[in-house]
């Protein structure tokens, strides 16, 4: 019988309440700020950052800055694998969906689902696989297949029923910029997510985000030191309102603030021609603190956890499925 996929979903309030279950990936933006003697400090403080800048980016209707109050759901996918009446299951990603409070209309509106992105395959293929791969090598090289499993894994999943059921549209992934590459800016500007920004070769990162399916633009946001990575389906411009746009600015530009100041809270903004740089001096810090050393050193134990656990026991299976799934 061939390899099947069902998915599930289970969602948790990111509030200033909030701890990390012990199945949650710890390497997640999330949890290493809900961990150590500054937990509750932190959370209040990354919270206040997003509901501001939402506010600030919100303005019409709004003269005191205060009407909106975003609140965020941790969603974590859980994947059961059915192969010859036999049943594995196994953490797949975590990403995080977006509510917008209106004080004045007394409305919950949705906002939009991904943001962060998450993942035990993403951890395994680049901590463990790609770093395994190009050991002994002359210069870094990538497989050709390099992300084929986990970009059709993930593509079955925001095709599933059991997306369908819970998200009424289809995912927005809110990244830094590489700092390997050079973005130029265009006249092209939208009125929330500022103006775009190009780049004339992927990244590695972007060319793992097109074989899930989405593709990438990259715009600076009013008021924003630097631009952002957008990877989306569909239309970007067309097909989300300005408060769901916000949503996602406000809540991913605040935890790129947090952990790479060095490029998102710079003291000054991005230039024309603009290479993003984690060696930049002359940045300010926030008053959260975020361990990013452990968030590596966590990327790697989980890439080996996935190796162990899902990847090695279920290799010929999966690569067998990778090569006929026409998802």
């Amino acid at each position: 019988m061939p390899l099947e996929f069902t998915f599930s979903i289970k969602k948790t309030r990111f509030d200033e309440d909030y701890c990390p279950s012990n199945d949650t990936r710890l390497t997640t933006n999330f949890a290493n700020l809900a961990r150590g003697s500054h937990r509750q400090q932190n959370l209040q403080n990354v919270l206040q950052m997003i509901n501001d800048r939402f506010n600030a980016l919100a303005s019409w209707d709004n003269p005191s800055a205060s009407r909106y109050a975003v609140e965020i759901d941790i969603i974590s996918v859980e994947t059961t694998m059915s192969r010859n009446g036999d049943q594995q299951s196994f953490p797949l990603i975590e990403i995080l969906s977006t509510s917008i409070v209106d004080s004045v209309s007394k409305e919950r509106i949705p906002g939009i689902v991904g943001n962060n992105f998450s993942s035990y395959v993403r951890d395994y293929d680049f901590s463990v696989f790609l770093k395994n791969y190009n050991q002994g090598l002359p210069e870094f090289s990538v497989p050709e297949r390099f992300g084929d499993l986990h970009g059709k894994m993930f593509r079955s999943f925001v095709g599933s029923d059991e997306y369908k059921n819970n998200f009424r549209k289809m995912p927005i992934i809110c990244l830094s910029v590489s700092s390997n590459r050079t973005y130029h800016k265009t006249v092209n500007h939208h009125p929330i997510l500022g103006y775009e920004y190009e780049q004339r070769e992927y990244s590695l990162t972007d060319q793992y985000f097109e074989k899930m399916g989405m593709k990438v633009r990259y715009f600076m946001p009013p008021h924003s030191l630097a631009p952002l990575a957008f990877y989306f389906f569909g239309d970007l411009l067309a097909d989300y309102s300005n408060l769901e746009l916000i949503s996602t600015i406000s809540t991913m530009e605040c935890f790129q603030k947090v952990y790479r100041p060095e490029i998102y809270n710079a003291n000054s903004p991005a230039s024309a021609c603009y290479q993003p740089s984690l060696t930049n001096q002359d940045y300010s810090t926030t008053q959260i603190v975020y361990d990013r050393e452990e968030r590596n050193r966590l990327a790697t134990e989980q890439g080996k956890f996935t190796e162990e656990n899902f990847i090695t026991p279920n290799r010929d299976a999966l690569e067998q499925w990778a090569a006929q799934s026409s998802v």
